[in-house]
C-alpha cells in the first residue's frame, strides 16, 4: 500500500518513468549464452542414463597435422562417413563463437595475444607468444570439453583437429627455438596438471608420420608414449595415398578395449556431466 500511495504523490509522468524503469530492471545481464544447462541431478534420480545412447561410433577421435596439410577436409569427410559431429580446430577466437557473439572480441578478451604478431615477432619481449600458447590450450580445453559433453548427451562421436593433450608439442618448439623461457614452461605445466587431469583421454588419437618429422622429439619422446598408455593410437605414411575409406576401416576393426573410458560406467557418466 506504501509504494501504491508513493507512485500516486508522483503523478502520471513520474510515474511511467518509475514503472519503465522497472521494466528495464527485469532485462538482467547479458550473458551471451549460447545454450541453457538441463542436465542436473535430479535428472539422473528421474532415471536419465547416458549409455543406451552410445553405439560403436560413440567415440572422441582426433586428427593431428600439419596446418594446410588437408586435415580439415579428411575430418569432415571421417565425421561424415561415421556420423560423428565434426568440431574444427579451435583457434584464439572460439570463445566467441560459442557465447554467441556476433564478431570477435578485442584481443583484450581474448587471451591479450596475436597470432599475426607471433609470425612477425615471436620473439616479442613482452611475452606475445606465451600468452597466445596459453590461450591456445585454454580454447582447445574448453573445445575438449563441449565434445565430451556432446557426446554424453547425444551419444554421437566427435572428430576433433588436434586436442589439449598433444597442444604441449607446440610449446616445447617455442622454447626450443628460444621463444618462450623455462618460467614459462613451468607455468604452463602447472595450469596442464590442474586442468587437464579432469578429462579422459580421446578413445583414438591419429598422427601422421610426416607430422612426426616437424616436430619430432616431443611427438615420439612425450605424446605418443603417453598416449599410447591409455588410448588406440593410429600412424600413417603421408608420403602414400590415403583416402578416407582406409581411416574408416582401421577404426571399425579397432576394439577400444583398453584406456579408462573401458572402466566408466552410467554413475561416473553422470559425475562428468556434472561437471
Amino acid at each position: 500500500m506504501a509504494a501504491m500511495r508513493v507512485t500516486r504523490l508522483l503523478g502520471p509522468t513520474a510515474a511511467a518513468a518509475l514503472s519503465a524503469l522497472s521494466g528495464a530492471r527485469k532485462a538482467g545481464v547479458h550473458t551471451s549464452s549460447a545454450r541453457s544447462l538441463r542436465y542436473g541431478w535430479l535428472s539422473y534420480v528421474l532415471g536419465e542414463r547416458t549409455t543406451p545412447r552410445f553405439n560403436q561410433n560413440s567415440r572422441i577421435i582426433t586428427l593431428d597435422g600439419n596446418l594446410s596439410s588437408g586435415k580439415g577436409a579428411m575430418a569432415q569427410q571421417l565425421a561424415d562417413s561415421l556420423g560423428m559431429l565434426h568440431m574444427p580446430e579451435a583457434d584464439t577466437c572460439y570463445m566467441d563463437r560459442m557465447t554467441g557473439e556476433k564478431q570477435p572480441l578485442p584481443a583484450d578478451f581474448n587471451g591479450m595475444c596475436s597470432l599475426e604478431r607471433f609470425y612477425a615477432e615471436p620473439r616479442a619481449a613482452d611475452g606475445n607468444s606465451y600468452r597466445l600458447q596459453l590461450w591456445m590450450y585454454t580454447m582447445r580445453l574448453l573445445q575438449y570439453a563441449d565434445a565430451i559433453e556432446h557426446l554424453l548427451a547425444t551419444g554421437q562421436g566427435v572428430v576433433l583437429e588436434r586436442s589439449p593433450f598433444s597442444d604441449f608439442v607446440f610449446l616445447d618448439a617455442m622454447f626450443n627455438e628460444g621463444y618462450v623461457r623455462p618460467e614459462c614452461v613451468q607455468h604452463y605445466n602447472e595450469i596442464k596438471g590442474i586442468s587437464l587431469c579432469e578429462f579422459l583421454p580421446p578413445h583414438m588419437v591419429n598422427v601422421p608420420l610426416s607430422y612426426l618429422q616437424s616436430i619430432e622429439r616431443s611427438y615420439k619422446d612425450s605424446y605418443l608414449p603417453q598416449m599410447s598408455e591409455k588410448t588406440d593410437v593410429l600412424a600413417y605414411d603421408m608420403t602414400k595415398a590415403l583416402n578416407v575409406q582406409m581411416l574408416v576401416d582401421d577404426i571399425k576393426y579397432s576394439k577400444f578395449e583398453g584406456g579408462p573410458w573401458a572402466e566408466q560406467d552410467d554413475t561416473t557418466y553422470h559425475q562428468m556431466r556434472m561437471l
